[in-house]
């Protein structure tokens, strides 16, 4: 609710106060009168209009009009925000406010499980109460009193069942014609004692052994070794294998279940009767078979093949081999898939059909779509009974936050601002071909920021009639220039083999390209200090450098255009030239078109080009150019069940603004919309320290572009996180677990470099020259990277200093992380330390910028090293 308002502003006034905002929203002009009317007396009466219905067996709702008729743009609606935060404050906010985490979750769907636990727990017969032993026992019961076949499937899913235990139950001995059997989620870790047992079963057709640890270890060839035990082994995991048949095809039409198990002797015309058949995702790589054939299944008349790759078959064999299917009316595939690349073509091959892929085939030709997939099934929150309710709204707030940036007339803010619409406002799904329209506003009663009250407005862009479903462009004003379908990913389950497709490609590209190390040459640069020059006048706006560049051959100027030597913060581009009276004759600390290196994206970019996919940079995207990719690689990871945790960048922004770390594929697509990004594979596993995650600053010296001439300086240092590392999901709020930029923000534990670098040696058993080597190789391959892909970066007048920040893997190796131009060297002015690997000699931290105006003007190579 909004605070009591005492002066409320006049007509007039809010369309001037609001101007700004009223064009941002897109509401139309004639709404604004009635907008301020509903604002001023606080009036919500969407609830007079519309009704929230669950869908989706409860796991989503939609909004539905109950009026009789709505007109286009005929009124305008408030919605009230349940929730604003921060991201940064989302974990800790729904731990603390009462009330707020069992909202969410209802509004979101992910209490559905705990609103009938106990109904649940009364209704679903003895099994939830019987031990494995027990189960097993009253089915040996059965076999007793029945005889051997009576039981052909056996459940026997999370009963806490290890290796010892599966051998004392002897299920081969009581049930030896088994069909089917599940031993899902149990603590089976010995592959030998699992094949030992499973292959007894002559006749079993279908076994689940998925989520437990023998196959989560990693243990590659024992499927192989399963089936090789299990001949008329048909289903592996849910998945066909090479041998599925009549069974599989029976099971996955509605045939076969636990009360109807069917027979090891199938009759000949089984199947005749299935008319729908789902083989989504069965991972089926041929569909030409004996028992899926026109003559075995004359009736079927629905079938889906998503998420299968056919691989096995090509596509006018499929399509001609479909054809036979001659009541087969309605058909799902991936576009572009197995079928082809076009929703017509296929539409044209198989001319019986009246629906693909949820459309109507004849709408499908009208609008010659390509890739017909309106029918896109929604991303439902995904959840486990043990998940904490704070735990599942951070995973299911993605499907349903929307986001706005506070700024005023001096500066923009920072960090993002997100929101949760109220229950009727959540409620709204997506169409591509919305009715309503909804956009945020910031409304101030008194005329400013500090009164404003936040709310989001709703408007029917289209007529609407009772019992219509109420629905907005997730969206709106985004086209595929801006990568729509990809997007839509965040919300919906989009066809996986076209990203995986993509990402295929864009790894091989990658790996295709190589950059020849260059050889190191000559010095060509030489002391600015020549002749009878004895002094050099440097114009800064840095004030560390005002006070600790006290050499005798430097001399501070106010005057830039006196000045020999321009060290600044900020760009230096023709403008600024021209403005302050620079000429091509005076020396910047500046190389042009450096952002190849200092910003993120470009860095990413400018490594590809020159290496392709080297070892020390992670996988890195430009969310603004290779979402399709992005989303192949986590489709990929996920399927091959290994680390899928990224981080989110901004292209340029510094200290750690803006950055997430998350494994929801949701929420990095979201993300794009608070600004450009890069998304970077996380290092899951650094090298700690005391437990604790750490990163290295690195200071590079450029002379020259062409030839190569870098140092690096022997004053560097680390920088350490203040907690424990985590990878738990509570921790990846806690900037101090997962971020070591502590100046800032969080408290800055600074640690001596070589008290870091001989503590490190201990606690590892390693030698930091063997690192240090590693990180300098890799560095050079950077800049070398730059020089081949950026020619143009070099200029005679250019002398720059970087700093390089680097992470260590738990194997020792360096990974880039990023290159900042004009680094912070607070720390290297404030702190004396020693040289590392020079003579061991004190390096004075007053001495710092003496020693790189040294290297960088007067060629001298005093405590920095070449690489």
């Amino acid at each position: 609710m909004s605070p009591a308002v005492t002066g409320i502003l006049s007509y007039e006034d809010f369309v001037k106060v609001h101007g700004v905002l009223l064009a941002a929203s897109g509401l139309p002009q004639p709404l604004h009168r009635k907008l301020y009317q509903k604002l001023t007396s606080e009036t919500f009466d969407g609830g007079s209009y519309f009704q929230v219905e669950p869908v989706e067996s409860g796991r989503q709702r939609r909004l539905v009009s109950t009026a009789d008729h709505i007109a286009q743009n005929s009124d305008v609606f408030l919605i009230d925000h349940a929730w604003t935060f921060r991201l940064s404050d989302a974990y800790k906010q729904l731990q603390e406010v009462p009330g707020l985490v069992e909202r969410m979750a209802s509004l979101m769907c992910v209490d559905v499980d705990l609103s009938s636990e106990a109904d649940e727990a009364g209704g679903e017969g003895d099994d939830a109460k019987l031990s494995a032993a027990e189960v097993v026992e009253r089915e040996f019961c059965k076999v007793r009193e029945e005889g051997a076949r009576s039981v052909r499937w056996l459940e026997l899913e999370d009963l806490e069942i290890d290796d010892d235990m599966l051998l004392s139950l002897d299920l081969p001995t009581k049930f030896p014609h088994l069909l089917a059997l599940s031993l899902r989620g149990n603590k089976l870790e010995n592959p030998e004692t699992l094949l030992e047992v499973v292959a007894q079963f002559k006749s079993l057709r279908a076994l689940w052994v998925n989520y437990n640890p023998a196959l989560e270890n990693g243990v590659k060839d024992l499927e192989a070794r399963i089936l090789g035990s299990c001949r008329e082994l048909e289903i592996y995991n849910s998945q066909f294998t090479p041998k599925y048949g009549k069974w599989a095809l029976g099971f996955c039409g509605g045939l076969y279940e636990k009360d109807n198990p069917g027979d090891s002797d199938e009759s000949d015309h089984q199947l005749q009767s299935v008319t729908s058949l789902d083989l989504s995702n069965r991972r089926v790589q041929n569909l030409i078979t004996e028992a899926f054939s026109p003559i075995e299944m004359p009736m079927l008349s629905y079938l889906n093949l998503r998420g299968n790759a056919l691989d096995e078959n090509s596509v006018s064999i499929l399509l001609y081999y479909l054809r036979g299917f001659t009541n087969l009316t309605a058909l799902e595939v991936d576009i572009p898939g197995p079928l082809g690349e076009s929703a017509v073509e296929i539409i044209e091959a198989l001319p019986a059909l009246s629906e693909l892929n949820g459309l109507s085939t004849s709408k499908i030709l009208e609008s010659e779509k390509s890739i017909a997939d309106s029918v896109l099934k929604p991303r439902l929150p995904e959840f486990n009974a043990e998940e904490s309710l704070t735990d599942r709204v951070i995973n299911a707030m993605w499907l349903y936050l929307m986001t706005y940036r506070l700024a005023d007339e001096e500066k923009i803010d920072e960090t993002s601002v997100w929101y949760v619409m109220d229950e009727l406002g959540s409620a709204l799904r997506h169409s591509d071909e919305a009715n309503f329209r909804v956009s945020p506003f910031l409304y101030m009663p008194d005329g400013k920021l500090e009164s404003a009250v936040s709310y989001s407005v709703l408007w029917p862009t289209k007529p609407v009639q009772q019992g219509d479903e109420c629905t907005r462009d997730y969206l709106f004003g985004i086209g595929e220039e801006r990568q729509r379908s990809a997007r839509l990913t965040a919300w919906f389950h989009t066809p996986q083999n076209y990203f995986i497709r993509e990402y295929e490609k864009f790894y091989m590209e990658l790996n295709s390209r190589r950059c020849s190390p260059v050889p190191a040459k000559a010095s060509a640069t030489n002391s600015l200090l020549h002749g009878d020059r004895r002094v050099l006048k440097v114009y800064t706006d840095l004030p560390q450098v005002e006070e600790f560049l006290t050499r005798p051959e430097f001399t501070i100027t106010s005057e830039p255009k006196d000045a020999d030597i321009i060290w600044t913060s900020l760009q230096v581009d023709e403008e600024m030239k021209k403005a302050v009276g620079l000429n091509d004759q005076q020396y910047i600390n500046q190389f042009p078109f450096e952002a190849c290196l200092v910003m993120k994206h470009h860095l990413a970019e400018t490594v590809q080009k020159a290496h392709g996919a080297p070892q020390w940079i992670q996988p890195t995207y430009n969310l603004e150019t290779h979402l399709a990719q992005l989303i192949g690689d986590c489709f990929t990871r996920e399927r091959d069940g290994v680390d899928n945790l990224w981080i989110l960048k901004p292209w340029n922004m510094a200290r750690t603004i803006d950055t997430t770390v998350t494994q929801n594929l949701s929420q990095i697509i979201r993300l794009m919309e608070t600004g450009p990004k890069i998304c970077q594979k996380y290092i899951e596993h650094p090298a700690l320290f005391r437990g604790k995650k750490f990163d290295l600053r690195y200071i590079i010296l450029v002379r020259s572009i062409n030839p190569l001439e870098i140092f690096i300086s022997e004053v560097f240092w680390v920088r350490l996180a203040n907690n424990t590392y985590s990878l738990e999901q509570h921790s990846l709020f806690e900037y101090e677990t997962h971020f070591t930029v502590m100046n800032y923000r969080g408290r800055l534990n600074h640690m001596n470099t070589p008290d870091f670098v001989k503590e490190f040696e201990k606690e590892h058993n390693v030698k930091w020259l063997d690192i240090h080597l590693r990180v300098k190789k890799m560095i050079r391959s950077v800049f070398e990277a730059a020089a081949a892909v950026h020619p143009e970066m070099h200029s005679p007048t250019s002398r720059a200093m970087y700093g390089v920040d680097v992470m260590l893997d738990s194997h020792y190796l360096p990974k880039l992380l990023e290159v900042t131009y004009c680094p912070d060297c607070t720390r290297a002015c404030t702190y004396d330390t020693q040289s590392i690997f020079g003579d061991g000699s004190t390096v004075k931290g007053s001495d710092f910028y003496n020693l790189v105006f040294g290297c960088l003007f007067l060629n001298e190579t005093t405590h920095v090293s070449p690489l």
